[in-house]
C-alpha cells in the first residue's frame, strides 16, 4: 500500500487478468486497490504485436488486477 501512496501523481503500469494492460497516471486507489488512471492508453496483444489505443481516465477494478509495475511505460 505505501508503493502505491508513494506512486499517486505518477505513471503505472498494470496488466490485467484477461491480458489488456494499462499505462497511465494514477490519480487514486482505494482499499480494494479500485484504481483511477488518468492520461491512460491500453494495449492488447494480438500474437506477437500490441495494439494501443488511448483511452483517457478510466477506473479499473482491483480484482482483476495481476501486476503493477510502478514507473513502467
Amino acid at each position: 500500500v505505501d508503493l502505491l501512496r508513494d506512486s499517486v501523481g505518477s505513471r503505472i503500469w498494470i496488466i490485467m487478468k484477461g491480458g489488456s494492460e494499462f499505462v497511465g497516471r494514477l490519480a487514486g486507489f482505494d482499499d480494494y486497490v479500485n484504481m483511477v488512471l488518468e492520461e491512460t492508453e491500453e494495449f492488447e496483444r494480438l500474437g506477437d504485436v500490441f495494439l494501443g489505443s488511448k483511452v483517457g481516465r478510466i477506473l479499473l477494478n482491483g480484482n482483476g488486477i495481476t501486476l503493477m509495475i510502478p514507473n513502467g511505460e
